[in-house]
């Protein structure tokens, strides 16, 4: 049982009134950064999410584009037979949770490596994040973390408006997150897949565990199209079901070389 669920009703909203001050006040005096990759992104950007449904874009090549993976999704690109992604979007409680679902992410990644390694919404000092890593026998050339203050300000830069995750429903995923900061970082055009908020379940297991932050994600995904962000989809059905461009191998009318 939640312990809040047994304070007066108004010392719960006193505790959330101060809540929200504080953590707006911080973030505001904070001034926080968004998250910048090491090199400019010059290559279209294909990000796998853990959805169970994935698919390749149209005209991939390894060497034509920048390949994100976000948490297990390592188990898809590896059976695509694509080596070392350039990133991996971690979320904190991967690294050593002990629920089913955190016990899956590090049974993939055990023994596998990536070039870079963003650990989201990590309150831990590298020397923690690289025993946690180590801890799994995960590899990874450059490590780096993602503070909650980060996260909101890469939002915030993306969406030109604030996201102080206060409720359940403003909060978003690290599939999101890799998708937003590759648009932060230029990329010229951001393919998705395995990144489904109508779908149930993880492509790394067979727990079928509930998708969080579904209605936060739809929401993204769509403003970000309605923005105009060069947005793309593999996925058929989630073209079908959000409305989002269904990568045909091209950057507007630009075909990728």
């Amino acid at each position: 049982m939640n312990p809040d669920a047994r304070k007066p009703l108004r010392k719960r909203l006193l505790d959330y009134l101060l809540l929200v001050i504080k953590r707006k006040l911080a973030y505001r005096l904070l001034h926080p950064q968004p998250p910048r990759h090491p090199a400019p992104l010059t290559k279209p950007v294909f990000i796998v999410g853990s959805a169970p449904v994935s698919n390749l874009p149209v005209g991939f090549r390894r060497d034509a584009f920048t390949l994100f993976t976000v948490n297990g999704s390592q188990s898809v690109t590896a059976r695509w037979g694509m080596g070392t992604p350039d990133a991996t979007f971690l979320y904190v409680n991967q690294l050593d949770a002990t629920k089913p679902n955190a016990l899956a992410v590090r049974a993939i990644l055990t023994g596998q490596e990536t070039d870079l390694l963003w650990i989201v919404r990590a309150h831990r000092t590298m020397e923690e994040l690289r025993r946690n890593i180590a801890a799994f026998d995960y590899r990874c050339r450059d490590l780096r973390n993602i503070t909650r203050h980060q996260r909101m300000a890469l939002y915030e830069a993306v969406m030109g408006v604030p996201n102080f995750e206060m409720h359940l429903e403003e909060k978003f995923s690290t599939g999101i997150t890799a998708v937003l900061y590759a648009l932060h970082n230029g990329a010229p055009a951001v393919i998705i897949t395995g990144i489904d908020p109508g779908s149930h379940g993880h492509v790394y297991n067979e727990l079928n565990i509930d998708r969080m932050h579904i209605g936060s994600d739809r929401t993204t995904l769509l403003a970000l199209s309605a923005l105009g962000f060069p947005l793309y989809t593999s996925d058929p059905h989630v073209a079908d079901s959000l409305g989002l461009s269904l990568w045909t191998g091209q950057i507007g009318r630009c075909e990728v070389q």
